[in-house]
């Protein structure tokens, strides 16, 4: 056998040495006609060579190119003759300029010819010149032997064999070495045993419960196990067919007929799912190209592996309730979230109905006599069945009343079928029903042992109907739900508490005066209640007080503090202090609070804000003084806008400093903007570019306070959810001054009847004669006492407002005090008769001295006291004086 091989080998080493040769010759002349005509192509299709055949001297110019070729190109022949046949070039100088031997005109074309020659056999090329438009011009003729190109293969025919004889020696090694190796992997079995081990491998082959193809490079199947046709459904014939010839699964043939590997790719093919695994043959086969498929039946597996795919999902999405539900601290927005989470990954449409307690925010009492319907989520038209804030009664055959009662989830798989459901309220059943809602499953929303509400899952469409399956999901689902809902009741119920508490200590309204028209603003955030207040306060003399303050921090605490300063302010405002001086006596206030903290040992005041205003009618003049709040806004007649440089204090409760008070005069039509800081600045805005967005809402004189509110808000959009906003915004008015009298009064008893005249001529000219008697009465009173007790100087003002106010000044500070007198007192009653008449009274320093005023209602007069007539009381009183 082996020498049978090497025999074999010799011959075929021969066969191809002569296959060689004979190749090598064909070879040349292919070798030979390419270099000729490549050599005569680049020759005639040269511009310089058309250019040197139509010149004077086409010899001159192209007889040495042609020799250069001649030397370079190892051609025998360089040839270059005109469309007559004159050469004019040539090897031999000689025959330049005579005519070539046979066809002499240029052929149309590149022609090459095979010629036997003395010199051997040779290649002629012939190649046209040809001027742009087609036309001829000559002919290059480029001839070469074959004889120089077989040399080379003469030269390689000694290497040729020796590389011959060492393939045949490495044959006869390899043989010999495959015999061998054979021998040993075989464990010298003969025919008859390797026979049996090859049946013994088809029996495994086709016995084995998987599928198993071999597919050749040639996309033919070569082998397919009874497994693999049988979860194939291929016929018995199928292998030597091509595999797009198959009746096979289109992704199967793909995976089949592709270059790309698999391991456990799952296919459909009819109605199973396989697990293929597809490896190529080489190198295992020898080099072999072709590829090997293994096949499983995995359907069973598959839908093992699809319920924990549920499972998994179900966990993803009991997941994301979590983190989605219970956001915000809202009861309808948290509602909201537990029906976007469930649709439409469980269901198509959620309706979530809660208790109208737990919308208020108050504790649920346990009985549900009906609920509304606080969120739905559904497609396109569903929604508009299920109206939101709708009032629900649950009848006690419906699912929701069930599942109410019960305290767990009740599922009506096929709502077709549930006769109850449909009898309850056949209407909106049967709408429901043509709109293809199919399955609902109803569970209570527990917290704390108390039914929140009820949430509806619904399915409709084409989508599977709820089972048993799904009821202990959904149980969970809304247990979630009820925690983070019970919790945003319970923070709207303080809330509320909180906002209710926060509205009881700010103005409810504005009290009637004739100084200021005023508009105000109060934004509350959403975050929380806030501590900013606001202020309009009524003082005497017509004069009228604007306060804005600002209590750091959110919640009762805050709204406690800021109701506390604005009674404080209050009190304050009635002693008549100065700006700087209330803002002194707050500062104190506050740090003593600081100080004490807040009742039950809480926390005290994280910081407090203010600005105090006062605006005086009569002289046009405003003075203000501020703690750490924001600057006022004054906008004037023209509507030049500007922030008036008053001093910034410190904030309220650190001490230390004084507070600094500015007057300003202000035309009449002004209009003066106080605020809090959340109207300027907030995390998206710097203050200053709220400032000047404010100074640019505001530059419109035309508008009034009511329209400039709104004009300021559009302009900064609050941010509720951070901080309060306040907003106040006055325009000044000017008392007439018709409506004002004054005169001095000397520091003699006698000037007391003189005043009376005066006021009671004052009075008649105002056309208020029935006032006259009181007035003269009450300021006989007052200005008995500045003469008696005071200092000069004494002046009296009378001004007539919405009231008609008195005022008495003089320079001394002793402020009189109202007693009781006793029955043998001879004086001490003047105050009393002072307070019995007039409305309202009291005493306001000045800086050089005291003013005593008195109120009284324009309506009409007070009768005198005890019946007794009000000229003889007056009489009495002269007497007293004098």
């Amino acid at each position: 056998m082996f020498l049978l091989q090497v025999v074999i080998a010799i011959l075929i080493v021969a066969a191809a040495l002569i296959a060689l040769v004979l190749q090598a010759e064909d070879d040349s002349t292919k070798d030979a006609r390419g270099r000729s005509l490549g050599i005569a192509e680049t020759l005639a299709y040269a511009p310089d060579t058309l250019k040197a055949m139509t010149g004077p001297n086409p010899t001159k110019a192209l007889q040495p190119v042609a020799q250069k070729i001649m030397k370079s190109a190892d051609v025998d022949l360089v040839v270059v003759y005109s469309k007559d046949g004159i050469r004019y070039t040539h090897a031999n100088p000689a025959l330049i300029g005579k005519p070539v031997l046979g066809t002499r005109k240029p052929p149309r074309a590149p022609v090459t010819q095979t010629l036997q020659t003395t010199q051997g056999r040779s290649v002629v090329s012939y190649v046209p010149v040809t001027k742009p438009g087609g036309e001829a011009v000559g002919t290059v003729a480029v001839a070469i032997t074959v004889q120089k190109v077989e040399s080379t293969a003469g030269r390689q025919l000694p290497m040729l064999l020796g590389t011959a004889a060492g393939a045949l020696l490495l044959s006869a090694a390899g043989t010999a070495l495959v015999s061998r190796r054979l021998l040993r992997q075989t464990h010298g079995l003969g025919p008859a045993e390797m026979t049996r081990m090859y049946d013994h491998h088809d029996a495994v082959l086709h016995a084995v419960r998987e599928g198993v193809l071999i597919v050749g490079g040639d996309e033919r199947l070569l082998l397919a196990n009874d497994e693999a046709l049988r979860l194939l459904d291929l016929p018995p014939d199928a292998e030597g067919h091509k595999v797009t010839d198959l009746p096979l699964d289109a992704g199967i043939a793909e995976l089949l007929t592709s270059e790309h590997t698999a391991s456990d790719e799952v296919h459909l093919t009819a109605d199973r799912l396989l697990a293929v695994n597809k490896r190529p043959t080489a190198p295992y086969g020898g080099g072999y190209a072709g590829s090997v498929v293994t096949l499983r039946d995995t359907t069973e597996l598959r839908a093992l592996s699809g319920r924990a795919e549920v499972a998994r999902e179900r966990l993803k999405l009991l997941y994301d309730a979590g983190v989605k539900i219970g956001t915000t601290l809202d009861v309808s927005r948290t509602a909201q979230e537990l029906a976007d989470v469930a649709v439409p990954r469980f269901a198509e449409i959620v309706t979530v109905e809660l208790v109208e307690e737990v919308l208020r925010g108050q504790e649920p009492t346990g009985v549900i006599s009906g609920v509304r319907r606080a969120a739905v989520r559904g497609g396109p038209g569903y929604e508009s069945l299920f109206p939101v804030g709708r009032r629900i009664a649950f009848a006690p055959s419906t699912p929701q009343a069930r599942c109410v009662e019960s305290g767990r989830g009740v599922l009506e798989a096929n709502l077709r079928d549930a006769r109850q459901w449909q009898e309850a309220d056949p209407d909106r059943a049967r709408r429901l029903l043509e709109r293809g809602i199919h399955s609902l499953i109803a569970v209570p929303l527990r917290a704390r042992g108390t039914v929140l509400g009820v949430v509806d899952l619904w399915r409709c469409g084409r989508e599977e109907p709820f089972d048993e399956e799904d009821v202990p999901f959904a149980e969970e689902l809304a247990a979630r739900a009820a925690v983070a809902l019970d919790n945003a009741r319970r923070y709207t119920r303080e809330h509320t508490m909180a906002v209710t508490l926060q509205r009881s200590l700010l103005p409810r309204g504005l009290p009637e005066q004739s100084a200021l028209e005023v508009a105000y603003r109060y934004l509350p955030a959403r975050a929380g209640v806030g501590g900013d207040w606001f202020d309009v306060i009524e003082l005497s003399g017509a004069r009228v007080a604007l306060v804005v303050g600002d209590v750091v921090g959110h919640g009762l605490h805050a709204a406690a503090t800021m109701g506390r300063l604005r009674t404080a302010v209050h009190n304050f405002s009635t002693l008549d202090l100065a700006p700087d001086e209330l803002l002194a006596r707050l500062d104190d206030l506050v740090a003593r609070l600081d100080r004490d903290g807040a009742p039950g040992g809480g926390e005290g005041l994280a910081g407090a804000t203010c600005l105090y205003a006062v605006y005086d009618p009569c002289s046009g003049t405003c003075s203000l003084a501020r703690a750490g709040h924001p600057p006022p806004a004054l906008v004037d007649p023209d509507g030049i806008v500007t922030f008036p440089d008053v001093p910034a204090g410190p904030p309220l409760g650190l001490g230390g400093l004084p507070f600094e008070a500015t007057e300003l005069r202000l035309p009449e039509g002004s209009r003066l903007v106080l605020y809090t800081d959340g109207l300027v600045a907030n995390r998206e805005r710097d203050i200053g570019v709220g400032l000047e967005l404010l100074r640019a809402a505001l530059a419109h004189p035309d508008r009034t306070p009511e329209q400039t509110c709104r004009a300021v808000l559009d302009a900064l959009p609050p941010d509720h959810a951070s901080d309060d906003i306040a907003l106040l915004v006055a325009r000044t008015r000017v008392l007439d001054p018709d409506l004002v009298a004054d005169w001095d009064v000397p520091r003699e008893p006698a000037a007391v009847s003189r005043v009376r005249a005066d006021v009671a001529r004052q009075l008649k000219d105002w056309g208020l004669e029935d006032a006259s008697y009181t007035t003269e009465l009450v300021l006989s009173e007052l200005v008995t006492n500045a003469v008696r007790y005071g200092s000069a100087p004494i002046h009296v003002r009378l001004l007539r407002d919405r009231k008609l106010i008195c005022e008495v000044s003089d320079g001394s500070s002793t402020s009189p005090h109202l007693r009781y007198a006793a029955t043998t007192d001879e004086g001490g009653r003047g105050l009393f008769l002072v307070a019995r008449y007039a409305q309202r009274w009291g005493t306001r320093y000045t800086p050089t001295g005291k003013v005593i005023w008195t109120e009284q209602p324009l309506h009409g007069g007070a009768a005198p006291a005890d019946g007794v007539a009000g000229e003889d009381l007056l009489d009495q009183w002269d007497d007293v004086a004098l």
